[in-house]
């Protein structure tokens, strides 16, 4: 099985916050079949931009980072500009719900 490139490690909350221009991001899980479908939305729009800060994380119980934005289905994207969060994608199921988030971020 392929991976879809969710990390383990965990980035600090802070972190994210400190984050400058657009970012996106995302918790999943590389085994999570809803995440799979969502990619074919996803990979297509995200990749295309390459100034977007994109960052993929493995999510799961006692994950601190998931918790903090309140994830609670996989995947969901938060969209942020300069650390704050602009919009949010779960489970989404067409590519122009992900341009539109993508937009509200990148204008």
């Amino acid at each position: 099985m392929d991976t879809l490139g969710y990390e383990e490690s965990q980035l600090d909350r802070a972190d994210i916050d400190a984050i400058t221009g657009p970012a996106v991001v995302e918790f999943g899980t590389n085994w999570c079949g809803y995440c799979r479908l969502a990619h074919r939305y996803l990979d297509p729009v995200l990749s295309a931009h390459s100034s977007l800060t994109y960052i993929k994380v493995e999510d799961g119980k006692g994950r601190p980072l998931g918790r903090s934005f309140r994830v609670k289905l996989w995947p969901t994207a938060i969209f942020l500009r300069d650390g704050v969060e602009v919009a949010r994608l779960v489970r989404p199921t067409t590519r122009e719900a992900v341009e539109q988030a993508l937009a509200q971020v990148t204008c």
